[in-house]
């Protein structure tokens, strides 16, 4: 199958549908909130009763425009909505509420990871919307139920080009535009919560081929893996089905996340299909360039800026940037610690190695870490000073720090005598007692037994009671030694 396979390009598009997090919904006053009881979060406007009037959120605008920046899109000037017309149950109107011809973001992009280095995904369009409700099937073993309360909450509907060729791009883009829509802080990305959602468009082609296959639409995943599985079947299925002599049929199909399957819903509309026209009760919406600036001078620090900038400037590798970058308050975090320290790399393997472990241990966000950054810094130049080594500042000083967060780590280290000697007269003293008090010892290290090396400094550390400065002692321990050699 493998053979078979590898004749076919994959051609993908994504369409990632991301709720915004406004504390109302897009034309109306109600609550936007997940997982309240069900058919509490509704009026008369997102019911759609007779005679009711939509009014924008501002804040949607502003949402769309930030994102639109990030991905280096058009901004529409002027804008008009739509009304697009379909006929579900969870659905009020009858219609939803979207951007037609005129969506607030034309074109961009999304630059992704690959093994070959990195790809950029073009964007078609980022417009408004407003969502459906949810229908429940699951709850009662006769009928299907109607949650209204997801009803009008507004949306980002971010359509890629078709310029994704594997399961893998798809998964790294859809990362890559859940980890921007977090920096921005627009939607919080958690497709299990249905806040981010994807629909996958797939179509195969014989490689070498200029005319695109017959597509279809995936719909219902609520992970980026299931995005993952389900285009990876439906790739196979539309190769043996080429392959035995059919054709590829237009539809809308739905994965089933247990079976690893997908199954078709219904064909696949075409825009005529929804009946577009202008929205007669909302006016046009005009955005201007002081409003764009403004917007723009605002954004936070973007995963792409700081990566390169972690590369470039702290002069670390592309795999810290990228762990550092991954979570934008571990970001912040690194941020803030940096401004305290010189020691970049020191900082990313701190944060990396003992912060990190802290968190998954206590299973805790690092709005819960209880060190602040400065004090993690000062850790930090205790070590590049050598008044502590590495290990008792990691070992030690750091699950201090934990308990009592108020304390200095210098305070920390010189109440439990973790400060290292770094005196040659006073390590001298006891290289020597310990040549001392070992004298066989001293003579196997005459005849050549140089690996007892290690044994003598254990003995020194042991000694000072781990203050002598290792590697101080270290070049103390093999001068004596060598010193009593001759």
């Amino acid at each position: 199958m493998e053979d078979i396979l590898s004749k076919y390009q994959p051609v993908i598009g994504l369409e990632v549908h991301a709720q915004l997090l406004t504390n109302s919904k897009v034309f109306c006053a109600d609550r936007n909130e997940y997982g309240g009881v069900p058919n509490t979060h509704v009026s008369a406007i997102s019911l759609g009763h007779p005679g009711t009037l939509p009014m924008l959120n501002k804040k949607v605008i502003e949402f769309a425009v930030k994102l639109g920046l990030a991905c280096q899109s058009e901004i529409t000037r002027e804008m008009n909505f739509a009304r697009k017309n379909y006929f579900y149950a969870d659905l009020p109107k009858g219609y939803q509420i979207t951007q037609d011809k005129t969506p607030i973001c034309v074109g961009g992009k999304i630059d992704i990871k690959t093994d070959d280095g990195g790809k950029t995904i073009g964007i078609t369009r980022i417009h408004i919307e407003e969502d459906a409700g949810k229908s429940i099937h699951d709850q009662d073993p006769y009928d299907t139920l109607v949650d209204l309360n997801r009803a009008g909450v507004p949306l980002l509907e971010i359509v890629s080009e078709p310029d994704i060729r594997s399961s893998q791009e798809a998964y790294d883009y859809l990362t890559e535009v859940r980890k921007l829509v977090r920096y921005l802080e627009i939607c919080d990305g958690n497709m299990e919560e249905g806040s981010m959602r994807c629909d996958a468009n797939i179509s195969v082609m014989l490689k070498g081929a200029e005319k695109f296959g017959d597509r279809v639409e995936v719909k219902n995943m609520n992970s980026i893996r299931n995005v993952q599985r389900a285009i990876e079947h439906e790739i196979k299925r539309q190769v043996e089905l080429i392959e035995a002599g059919g054709t590829v049929d237009q539809d809308t199909r739905t994965f089933d996340a247990v079976t690893g399957s997908t199954a078709s819903m219904r064909s696949k509309e075409a825009a005529h299909d929804y009946r577009y026209f202008p929205e007669p009760d909302l006016q046009p919406i005009f955005v201007s360039q002081e409003y764009i600036d403004e917007v723009e001078n605002n954004l936070p620090p973007l995963p792409n800026d700081l990566i390169k900038k972690y590369t470039s400037e702290l002069q670390l590798n592309e795999y810290d940037a990228r762990v550092l970058t991954d979570s934008k308050p571990i970001a912040l975090y690194f941020e803030a610690l940096i401004a305290h320290t010189n020691n970049y790399k020191a900082a990313a393997n701190m944060v990396m190695g003992d912060v990190k472990s802290y968190l998954n241990q206590h299973a805790v966000g690092i709005e819960s870490f209880p060190v602040a950054a400065k004090q993690l810094a000062e850790l930090i130049a205790l070590t590049d000073e050598g008044k502590i080594s590495k290990s008792v500042a990691s070992q030690k000083v750091f699950p201090a720090m934990i308990e009592a967060p108020d304390q200095s780590p210098l305070s920390i280290a010189e109440s439990n005598n973790w400060i290292q000697n770094s005196d040659e007269d006073s390590i001298g003293d006891l290289v020597k007692q310990v040549m001392a008090e070992n004298p066989e010892e001293v003579q196997r290290y005459k005849e050549g037994s140089k690996n007892l090396i290690g044994f003598f400094m254990g003995q020194v550390m042991k000694l000072s009671r781990g203050s002598a400065d290792p590697k101080a002692a270290n070049q103390l321990v093999r001068k004596m030694l060598e010193e009593e050699n001759v």
